[in-house]
């Protein structure tokens, strides 16, 4: 079963089965422009940046990669139903078996994201190299993005926002998600702050990089190993992929 703020699912359902306005609210000298058209513009489309994950090194005691995605943000996750996810943590169980693993859950970057296909506004959108975001001076809160989601990846803020980042603005108001560190990887550092923390752990447990390039380390090891899709049913063609559940 996937045990996440009180919820319990079978790891073979969760594989398988599938408007308020609101103002946004900033810190002074925070500006929302990052997450607009100026991160589109900076796209390359010939690369699609992925994230594989190896739940078999992923211990269920370790939140590195939460914490550092937390740090790297400015959001908080302190145990209450409306606080921000951008990675959670979640426990399956093979209901026939009773082998459990657990693994970090986060936006997939769908090829095809039915956050955009729901959008009235066009705040979610998706950029030519894969890095599926939220432009939050457009989004009105209508959390159409998050009741089309399979994965429920994305968060609403519901208070005012404290301790901003300008690297990363959020706001009131609006609705958010992993942005796969796209102001990281937009100054070529090639990395998100999860991969760097759980690397700094010893486990390893992810690898980051291009899915276009086939001789980079995530390609490599897609090729040499089997891996899984989430909500494979949905053709969604996703830029986070799993191995060892």
């Amino acid at each position: 079963m996937t045990k996440e703020k009180g919820a319990n699912i079978h790891r073979r359902d969760f594989l398988k089965s599938g408007a308020a306005l609101a103002s946004v609210t900033l810190a002074s000298g925070v500006t929302l422009m990052a997450m607009g058209q100026g991160v589109a513009a900076g796209a390359n489309p010939n690369v699609r940046w992925g994230l594989l994950i190896d739940a078999n090194k992923c211990p269920s005691d370790c939140s590195a990669c939460i914490s550092a995605c937390s740090n790297e943000h400015g959001w908080e996750d302190n145990g209450l139903p409306t606080d921000p996810q951008w990675i959670r943590k979640i426990t399956l169980k093979d209901k026939n078996t009773g082998h459990e693993n657990t693994l970090p859950l986060m936006c997939q970057h769908c090829e095809k994201p039915p956050c955009v296909d729901v959008c009235p506004t066009g705040a979610s959108f998706k950029r030519a190299d894969g890095i599926v975001l939220v432009d939050r001076h457009i989004c009105i809160g209508c959390r159409y993005c998050m009741m089309a989601c399979p994965f429920k990846a994305r968060s609403f803020v519901h208070e005012k926002v404290k301790g901003q980042k300008t690297s990363s603005p959020r706001g009131k108001g609006t609705v958010e998600g992993c942005n796969m560190c796209v102001h990281k990887l937009d100054k070529g550092e090639g990395t998100t702050a999860c991969v760097t923390a759980c690397s700094a752990t010893g486990n390893n447990a992810m690898i980051f990089g291009d899915l276009n390039d086939p001789s980079s380390d995530i390609s490599l090891a897609l090729t040499n190993y089997p891996s899984v899709e989430l909500r494979d049913d949905l053709r969604l063609n996703l830029g986070v992929r799993y191995l060892n559940i």
